[in-house]
């Protein structure tokens, strides 16, 4: 629902890109979910969430926002909706507001925080403050609805260590879960503008991954799940795209890079070169790192693969 709802254009987006999608009357929106959500009903898939992305979801108005979720209770009724999330500002939730939605169906709410300095905010012409978006996620939590919280590294004045206490701080609201999404250059934003005359620069592919790295490690050590890193290739993407740090395998990359020091810092507390690692199955795809990028710090702490075996466990074992 590229826009939908949104009180005005941020510094960098580009929802058009982002989601493959021109902007759609709300009309011809439902209409459109309701005959995908129909298709499903007769060919007997299994339950799917629907997720309300692209705009400004919870500032819609109401009766808008009432339709669509009770249209999708009514196929939760039928068996072909499992649940309803939706994405929004941390300005543009209330606790009367989200219990109303709450008995609709809605329960999880992703808030668009992107970062909580107050400066970057008012610089990527956001809206809010820090304190706002802070009470916002609390807001969503005190509803009762799972709480999503999207990080944007990489906007006009932010720095890597500007990104980590980001993270610091979104892991302290308690999230269920967290978005990483390194900040690019779309064709048409007022952030192009800024680059073209250049007065602005994205991270670099090798900045963005590194610090998604050390961001992912934090959000690791508080139990807070990270589910996406890095924008998807979506329709048209690459057309509308100006600079930035995008690669198809970023998250990837990241959770290869976030890996190395968790395991480097066991092989300093074993004491000795170690002989076998026990590794959870769910990491092999990128235990050694994008194209095996990983394999010399491995082997310089005396890890190579021979030594390596893939297990059914959640945890390592190192010895």
């Amino acid at each position: 629902m590229p826009f939908a709802g949104c009180p005005n254009r941020c510094l960098y987006c580009a929802q058009q890109a982002q989601t493959g999608q021109v902007r759609e009357e709300l009309d011809s929106a439902l209409k459109r979910l309701e005959t995908l959500l129909a298709a499903r009903a007769g060919q007997g898939h299994a339950p799917v969430e629907i997720g309300f992305y692209g705009g400004t979801f919870t500032a819609l108005p109401l009766e808008w926002i009432e339709r669509f979720l009770l249209l999708a209770h009514q196929y939760r009724d039928l068996g072909v909706v499992s649940g309803v999330r939706c994405s929004t500002r941390p300005d543009a939730v209330s606790l009367p507001l989200l219990n109303r939605l709450l008995e609709l169906g809605l329960g999880t709410v992703e808030l668009g925080i992107q970062t909580f300095d107050n400066a970057v905010l008012a610089a990527s012409l956001r809206g809010y403050s820090a304190d706002i978006a802070s009470e916002g996620c609390r807001t969503v939590l005190e509803a009762g609805m799972a709480l999503g919280i999207q990080l944007l590294p990489g906007l006009p004045g932010h720095t890597a260590g500007m990104f980590l206490s980001d993270v610091q701080q979104a892991c302290a609201l308690r999230p269920a879960f967290m978005r990483f999404y390194p900040c690019v250059v779309f064709r048409g934003t007022g952030l192009a503008r800024l680059y073209e005359r250049g007065e602005y620069a994205p991270w670099s592919l090798e900045t963005a991954a590194n610090a998604c790295a050390d961001g992912l490690r934090i959000a690791w050590e508080n139990d807070v799940r990270v589910i996406r890193m890095g924008i998807a290739h979506d329709t048209g993407l690459d057309a509308e795209l100006l600079a930035g740090p995008v690669h198809p395998a970023f998250g990837s990359m990241v959770r290869g890079r976030a890996l190395v020091p968790f395991v480097l810092d066991r092989i300093e507390a074993l004491g000795k070169e170690p002989t076998l690692l026990m590794a959870p199955q769910s990491v092999r795809g990128e235990f050694w790192g994008y194209k095996g990028e990983c394999k010399p710090l491995y082997a310089q702490a005396g890890l190579t693969s021979d030594k390596v075996q893939w297990w059914s466990e959640s945890h390592f074992c190192l010895r």
